[in-house]
């Protein structure tokens, strides 16, 4: 299944929005959020790897972490997200694979956020809990265009509407369903959000994304859109009735 994604709707890539294959231990998009750089070996640094060790013993237990260490202008404050059904296993193998590649890709930078399939990693010199972070953002969508595309865009949106709000209710902030769209084929949803976020600020973020379903996706049979603080994910598959 192909797809393509965007953060400035320049780009092209064949994913597999819910396969998980090798292909899904490399990061799907990253960014080197400020131009601002700390020094090598410098106290910045310090304070960094201590964040994203701590990160790594944090997360994995209940699939997320945050912190902040040191004290201005060097302190940093960062999270990391694993997807609401990965292992622990798996959600620390993927911050840590995380950890390591942002700081390949973005050696200096003060803020950076990297996405994998099964997590999230961001750090910064500014305090960002709490807040939506609607910066760091890119598309994913498949390049299959379905036949009725007014009917399903209302049904993709009114399913991952239905998600955003029983989201609230979750503790993870994480939330999936499906629903029937004929005798042989159903949409799958999933919405999350970072747990930083009260459960009334995760719903406005996923309001205001899936707002964006024209933007992303019109039409297509799957598609994504990622924030540094929410994200959906939906699709169409076959299935036979028992």
């Amino acid at each position: 299944m192909s797809f393509s994604y965007s953060a400035s709707f320049l780009c092209l890539l064949a994913f597999s929005l819910l396969a998980h294959t090798v292909l899904g231990a490399d990061p799907l998009f990253h960014f080197c959020s400020t131009p601002e750089n700390f020094t090598a070996n410098g106290p910045y640094e310090f304070n960094l790897n201590k964040l994203t060790g701590y990160l790594y013993y944090q997360t994995p237990p209940k699939g997320f972490g945050k912190g902040s260490i040191g004290q201005y202008p060097d302190q940093t404050y960062g999270l990391a997200l694993c997807r609401g059904d990965a292992s622990s296993s798996d959600c620390k193998t993927c911050v840590v694979d995380a950890g390591s590649e942002i700081r390949k890709r973005c050696p200096y930078n003060k803020a950076a956020i990297i996405w994998y399939d099964n997590c999230l990693l961001k750090y910064s010199n500014d305090g960002f809990f709490g807040q939506i972070d609607n910066t760091n953002k890119f598309y994913m969508w498949n390049v299959n265009a379905v036949s009725e595309p007014v009917t399903f865009n209302d049904k993709t949106k009114e399913l991952l509407t239905q998600l955003a709000n029983k989201v609230q209710a979750t503790p993870k902030l994480y939330a999936t369903g499906e629903m029937e769209l004929g005798e042989s084929t159903k949409l799958y949803g999933l919405v999350q959000c970072t747990r930083d976020l009260s459960s009334a600020v995760c719903k406005k973020c996923l309001v205001g994304i899936i707002g964006e379903l024209p933007s992303c996706c019109d039409g297509k049979e799957g598609g994504r859109v990622v924030s540094g603080s929410c994200n959906f994910r939906y699709e169409i598959y076959p299935f036979v009735n028992a």
